[in-house]
């Protein structure tokens, strides 16, 4: 509740205590075993920020995050803590301003980012990379950055992806060696985030951080709920994609140093994830964030079972710590605990480690940064309840909430415009063309150079059977003319023959 310009978010035997607004930026943790309260001490600060007219993001894992679109609901119980905490005078039960978002686009705002806004070292954190692949990744990025080629979405990292192995041997000298098996590998890895949504996560309209930075009319910062209920079976995008919204945010702000109240909270629920298996480069990057967010005016609330989930340099920057319940039966879980006790400013009338194994649901240890940003002693506190409904938000509500939000039609429908897959495929269509193109010219010149060939062969031919033929003629006229001479010879022999015998016939006649 926000009460007297403050955040009073528990009460510790009729101590109020408070969290500062100016305090509100230097990060926080939230942790306790599963059904100590967690999520309630979650929205209780939202809404807190949210009257202050602070913007709020919230991952909602389980949907009954959903629930501060609603009033809450009385009943006994809610009576009971509203005395306990003399509440009387300033409760009242209220809906605060919500906006849903989901990148599946089922029950929210569809929310899309560019392949290339998330760059190569988160993408390969969402990949799974190794660090030879991971190497790779940047020369696709850089060489598509130096040719002008937009990565929009999935298919055109796939198609750069192709490009860039099919034209390795012309990039070695100047990117670096590309192998076949890491372009391999990356492609393999992309079907696996295919399936688990990446086909609907990177595109356009791509979420601008400013739409997360809204106030309502009556200037309450407007409380974005991302809804992780299906996203959370994909923990890769679902913790890549929150160091991302930090990322771009911090890229977005300029420096205030210490405000008075933050420009903007972030609650990382499941904040494990963030960090389960993450390579050195990717923690690195996520411990510088949180060091430097905090001077753009952002406050980072890490929430998780244990602060064991949290690595040190990480746990090192969260002030404001509010620690419920945990459960211990093994010895890691004991040093668990101890490791959480260890973590708060002791209180000589507290044996913390106890108590944390003692605390009921709603009930936590609590130690918040004073005036002068100096850690009090952890005390034991029942937290206050929310305002909102405690309970999921009904499916009418939602749809309400979606209907007038004027977000919601800018980011509803996908846009695939032209990028690198579209420019790579026109390339490669061109070269296809003029491949056919050169093929069907080499096809006509060796149809008509056989055209030709067969042409002069037969010319040749002809040329032959006319010479075999003329040979022949002269062959039969020759034949003919002997012929003729010989029978010429052969009457002229025989008239001879003849007028020789008459003529010796006259003359011995005449003799006789």
């Amino acid at each position: 509740m926000y009460f007297d310009e403050k955040v009073y978010i528990a009460n510790a035997d009729g101590k109020k205590l408070f969290l500062l607004p100016q305090m509100a930026n230097r990060h926080g943790l939230i942790t306790g075993a599963t059904g100590t309260g967690k999520t309630v001490t979650m929205k209780v600060l939202a809404e807190c920020f949210s009257d202050m007219g602070v913007p709020v993001f919230l991952a909602d894992v389980k949907g009954d995050v959903s629930g501060l679109a609603e009033p809450g609901v009385d009943s006994e119980g809610m009576q009971k803590r509203i005395d306990r905490f003399d509440l009387r005078d300033h409760w009242s039960y209220r809906e605060y301003p919500v906006a849903f978002w989901d990148i599946f686009g089922e029950q929210g705002i569809p929310v899309r980012i560019q392949v290339s806004d998330m760059g190569p070292l988160m993408f390969s954190r969402l990949l799974g990379l190794t660090e030879v692949q991971t190497g790779v990744l940047h020369i696709v990025y850089r060489v598509a950055d130096d040719n002008g080629l937009e990565l929009i979405d999935l298919k055109d990292l796939r198609a750069m992806l192709t490009w860039v192995s099919e034209n390795r041997a012309n990039l070695v000298t100047t990117y670096g060696n590309v192998t076949p098996q890491s372009i391999g590998a990356i492609q393999r890895a992309l079907l696996r985030l295919e399936d688990e949504g990446g086909n609907v996560f990177f595109g356009e309209p791509s979420i601008s951080v400013d739409d997360l930075l809204r106030v309502d009319e009556e200037g309450h910062g407007m409380l974005n709920i991302l809804d992780a209920t299906r996203l959370i079976r994909s923990p890769l995008i679902y913790s890549t994609f929150l160091i991302w919204l930090v990322s771009e945010l911090f890229e977005r702000l300029s420096e205030v140093g210490d405000p008075e109240k933050p420009k903007a909270v972030f609650f990382f629920d499941e904040a494990h994830l963030l960090f389960q298996n993450a390579p050195k480069a990717f923690l690195e990057k996520i411990v510088q964030l949180v060091k430097l967010i905090r001077s753009k005016g952002v406050g980072i609330y890490f929430v998780s079972q244990s602060p064991s989930d949290i690595p040190n340099d990480v746990l090192a920057q969260l002030s404001n710590r509010i620690q419920h319940g945990l459960r211990a039966y093994t010895p890691s879980e004991m040093k668990a605990v101890k490791a959480a006790a260890n973590s708060f400013r002791p209180n000589p009338a507290l044996d913390t480690e106890k108590e944390i194994m003692n605390l009921g649901t709603g009930e936590a240890l609590v130690s918040l940064l004073d005036e002068k940003g100096i850690p009090t002693i952890v005390e034991r506190a029942n937290i206050l309840p929310p305002q909102s409904l405690m309970a999921p938000a009904k499916d009418e509500v939602r749809q309400l909430v979606l209907q007038y939000d004027p977000l919601y039609a800018s980011y509803q429908e996908a846009v695939d415009r032209y990028s690198a897959y579209e420019k790579l495929k026109e390339e490669t269509d061109a070269k296809e063309q003029k491949a056919l193109a050169e093929a069907e010219q080499k096809a006509v010149a060796k149809q008509e150079a056989e055209q030709k060939k067969a042409a002069e062969k037969q010319a040749a031919e002809q040329k032959k059977t006319a010479a075999a033929k003329k040979k022949q003629q002269s062959t039969v006229g020759k034949a003919a003319k002997k012929v003729a001479k010989s029978a010429t010879n052969t009457v002229l022999n025989k008239i001879g023959r003849k007028l020789g015998n008459a003529i010796a016939r006259g003359i011995f006649g005449n003799w006789l």
